[in-house]
């Protein structure tokens, strides 16, 4: 089979495609024909070696969807032919076949496409987790959720909007401020404008936001701290870098900072994550938007695309 592998870590051109051995399951594992494979900028961070060492050469990501090829011994959820995307593999997204752990992989309803499934588990998780597992989001909360264009921001929209939050989306883009809209944010502000967390206080009635989804730390985490409700929750979701911030600003107003890395869940965690997840896409509140998809061959172009900004939707490479 064709995959994408990395022999070094580098920039995106450390990426290439070579033919390399079917895999084949093991007890309690799965094999998926992966019809689409997702891209998100931890796997960028991941190939350039900032999560520490791995076994190389390795094929990179986590986020696939297509059917079941082949099961191994004590399967019994899934058979031969089954829609499905995954929670990460054992072998890696970005190739024709993929070998996954029974616990990785979850049923695809039909309504739902195969370039949709492979958007769901970091984009869809991450938001999730983040507003309900650490800010612990109530109906009738305001969330202000920073990007709200990119991957795991249009999964924060549309998740935050059918429990019920008043949402807030920020994008950096003309067709990125109508996506935000598009899917359900009850006010959309446009983060190229200097003052626009200015117009935050007016849309939360003077009181300020009670979350905020927080993609760029190093930029936007010492502005958040000053249009935060009393007792408001911030998740870090993302960071490029360092930032100085008043404590005093966390004080009078008993902000709560949070960090948010998916993969430290615990699988009961993970578990209810998705088993919502599947729900949403059953009942129609969650749509993955794609916003282009590339040959497998141009995962370099893919990985360069996912760090621009003015992020629109969800990058997605077919094998």
């Amino acid at each position: 089979m064709k995959a994408i592998r990395v022999h070094q870590f580098g920039e995106p051109d450390v990426m290439k495609l070579e033919t390399v051995p079917d895999p084949s399951p093991g007890p309690g594992e799965v094999v998926l024909r992966v019809k689409a494979a997702g891209v998100n900028p931890v796997d960028t961070y991941i190939r350039a070696g900032s999560y520490g060492k791995l076994p190389m050469p390795y094929t990179p990501g986590l986020d696939a969807a297509g059917t079941v090829e082949a099961v191994g011994v004590g399967v019994k959820v899934f058979k031969v032919g089954d829609r499905v995307y995954t929670s990460g593999t054992l072998t890696g997204a970005y190739a024709e076949k993929a070998l996954c752990k029974i616990e990785q992989v979850h049923r695809l309803p039909d309504q739902a496409t195969f370039a949709q499934g492979a958007g769901m588990n970091v984009p869809y998780a991450t938001a999730h987790r983040s507003l309900f597992q650490k800010a612990q989001a109530k109906g009738g909360e305001v969330v202000l959720i920073h990007g709200a264009s990119g991957g795991v921001g249009v999964a924060a929209v549309q998740i935050a909007r059918a429990a019920g939050l008043i949402v807030i989306g920020t994008a950096g883009s003309d067709k990125g401020l109508a996506l935000v809209k598009e899917q359900g944010a009850h006010h959309v502000l446009d983060h190229r404008k200097p003052d626009y967390l200015t117009q935050v206080i007016g849309l939360s009635d003077g009181r300020g936001v009670d979350i905020v989804l927080e993609m760029l730390a190093n930029v936007n985490l010492g502005k958040d701290l000053m249009i935060m409700a009393p007792g408001g929750r911030i998740v870090v979701i993302g960071s490029r870098g360092s930032v100085e911030v008043s404590p005093r600003e966390l004080m009078v107003r008993d902000v709560t900072v949070l960090g948010m890395v998916l993969f430290n869940a615990t699988p009961p965690e993970t578990a209810s994550i998705h088993a919502a997840l599947v729900a949403g896409l059953e009942n129609g509140t969650l749509r993955p938007v794609t916003g282009r998809e590339l040959p497998l061959a141009e995962a370099p172009q893919a990985h360069k695309a996912v760090m621009e900004a003015g992020a629109y939707g969800k990058i997605v490479l077919l094998p």
